[in-house]
């Protein structure tokens, strides 16, 4: 074989590796990507449970809160709007405007809900009802799994926006589509913890 001979078995070798390094790299993007997705569901589930909660939170209290009208109906539309930000976000986990209006409405549903709590320290009836020391303590095991699920979903996200970033990948995440991830994060510094439903 001539020095031309080699030279383009060389070529193709260079070629087949580049193929294969992208192929790779292609893969490994869309498994993280799938991965950080289903971690999204997880948390879906979670706050869509906790979404199904609220409304039996607030009529349980309504017996009890008449004067508090204003607080209930705070709850009720500080719920409404999460769970619309919820639907969004699980339509397209990770898009950042998706993500961050998810953060922020939970922020406003964790406000909300901490001030519905704070009125219940008024009311020893309802703290001591039945009824809603059954509803408090599955919200407060919900709230449980939507925190873990969030440090899941987190954590994978981050995972995938490590990889598309490095080297070589960098070079090929943005040609394929692979664009950044968002955290899912709750804007409002005060609202970062889980509201406390005990009323011990």
């Amino acid at each position: 074989m001539g020095a031309n001979a080699w030279a383009l078995v060389g070529v193709g070798v260079l070629l087949v590796v580049l193929v294969l390094v992208v192929i790779g790299i292609y893969n490994k993007l869309v498994v993280l990507r799938n991965r950080f997705k289903n971690a999204f569901a997880q948390i879906d589930v979670q706050l869509k449970r906790r979404y199904d909660l609220i409304p039996n939170l607030v009529e349980v209290a309504k017996g009890y809160l008449k004067h508090e009208r204003e607080t209930l109906e705070a709850v009720v539309q500080a719920r409404n709007l999460a769970a619309n930000a919820g639907e969004k976000a699980a339509a397209n986990p990770g898009d950042p405007g998706a993500m961050k209006s998810l953060g922020r409405a939970e922020g406003a549903l964790g406000g909300a809900l901490g001030r519905l709590f704070a009125v219940f320290e008024n009311y020893p009836d309802l703290k001591a009802n039945q009824n809603m020391l059954d509803v408090q303590e599955e919200l407060k095991t919900t709230e449980n799994k939507i925190a873990f699920s969030r440090q899941a979903f987190n954590d994978a996200v981050m995972r995938y926006n490590t990889a598309r970033e490095v080297f070589p990948a960098v070079m090929f995440a943005g040609m394929f589509g692979f664009q950044e991830a968002d955290l899912f994060e709750i804007e409002e510094e005060g609202q970062r913890e889980a509201p406390k439903v005990s009323f011990s």
